[in-house]
């Protein structure tokens, strides 16, 4: 197989989803796995068997892969655009329960016209978008819905700079509590609220109580990467994602091996650079996962990276002649996957094709 190719680690995949299945059937909660990272039929069914959900989905192009595939419970969990309701409307027309978000009442008047059933977001830590807990509009964005109203939703993006396992139970606990807030609120307002839709990869795992909620998303989870891993969620054994290379030189005078994997394959999100450990554009392992001492993919241009050791390190260079063949760990999965159309499964020669698009 010629490099770059992304490599997934089939047993750590299906270790990291029995993992949150069970910290969740603890709590009592629900999983509604979001499938933006791994964008695959393939992952999907390994978290349902036969199943058709329910899924969250970040593009309706994986709504519509999904729903080819038999998945009839998909939630659309990003803002709806009013010129995307014809394909939500199309999928719906199908036997599909495609759910939307949204948290305007010019968002809610063109879903209440269409008929399509929405979620109102919430904004539990001013990470992103959302109506704040004890805002009049949500009820006001309610009465433009109507009988579309289907529930609330929130995430819990700032969990993913919390450093300690107080921390993310303590985001976990405020995301919970915003979500059921807002859908007491409405109750109270005469709103029938059956979904308090809540998750983050981080929170999902350090959640302590999820009373008053009905369904836990997380996506993140089923491959990991190194922000996970900085912030606690995983360690580095547990990240099921790399992208394989190979080396094509050495400047010995600078302490580069160069490879044919750049900013293209990696990407160049540098998420671990903000953490107390800056993994660089990711660790560099051998081929059966094991890191080489403070080995990092340290530079990057377009086709080419550059490996180099740690800083301050006193670990020695390995010697890894060209043609020798090196994993990366990513630092982002999400953004790592979305550079390649399939996984290449370690050790099987199956490919699994992803989905590209929006």
């Amino acid at each position: 197989m010629t490099t770059p190719f992304l490599a997934l680690d089939l047993p750590k995949v299906e270790a990291n989803i029995a993992r949150l299945r069970t910290r969740l059937a603890a709590l009592g909660g629900t999983l509604r796995p979001h499938l933006k990272t791994a964008k695959s039929v393939e992952v999907a069914r390994l978290l349902f068997d036969g199943g058709s959900g329910p899924i969250t989905v970040s593009t309706l192009a994986e709504a519509e892969a999904f729903a080819d595939a038999g998945f009839t419970d998909i939630l659309y969990a990003v803002g709806i655009a009013p010129g995307k309701l014809e394909r939500v409307t199309a999928l719906r027309r199908r036997g599909v329960d495609l759910v939307v978000l949204l948290d305007s009442v010019e968002q809610a008047a063109a879903v209440a016209e269409a008929g399509v059933p929405a979620l109102i977001e919430v904004d539990c830590d001013g990470h992103r978008g959302g109506i704040l807990p004890g805002d009049p509009a949500a009820a006001r964005i309610a009465g433009v819905l109507g009988g579309n109203l289907r529930g609330v939703l929130t995430h819990a993006g700032e969990s993913y700079f919390s450093y300690s396992p107080a921390a993310l139970t303590a985001d976990a606990e405020a995301e919970r509590q915003a979500a059921v807030r807002v859908a007491e609120d409405l109750r109270a307002a005469g709103h029938e609220v059956p979904v308090v839709s809540v998750g983050s990869t981080p929170t999902a795992h350090f959640a302590a109580d999820l009373s008053g909620v009905t369904e836990v998303r997380a996506g993140n989870f089923v491959f990991f990467d190194l922000v996970m891993a900085g912030i606690g969620v995983c360690g580095l054994d547990d990240i099921a994602l790399s992208v394989e290379v190979t080396v094509i030189g050495h400047r010995p005078g600078k302490g580069w091996i160069l490879t044919d994997g750049g900013w293209m394959a990696l990407s160049r999100d540098r998420g671990t650079a903000a953490q107390p450990v800056d993994q660089g554009y990711g660790v560099v392992t051998d081929l059966d996962g094991r890191p080489y001492p403070d080995l990092l993919m340290t530079g990057a241009s377009q086709e080419h990276g550059i490996l180099s050791v740690r800083s301050g390190s006193g670990a020695a260079l390995p010697d890894l002649p060209v043609g020798t063949r090196v994993r990366i760990l990513p630092n982002h999965a999400c953004a790592t996957a979305a550079q390649f159309d399939e996984y290449h499964l370690t050790g099987s020669g199956v490919v699994w094709p992803r989905i590209r698009g929006w």
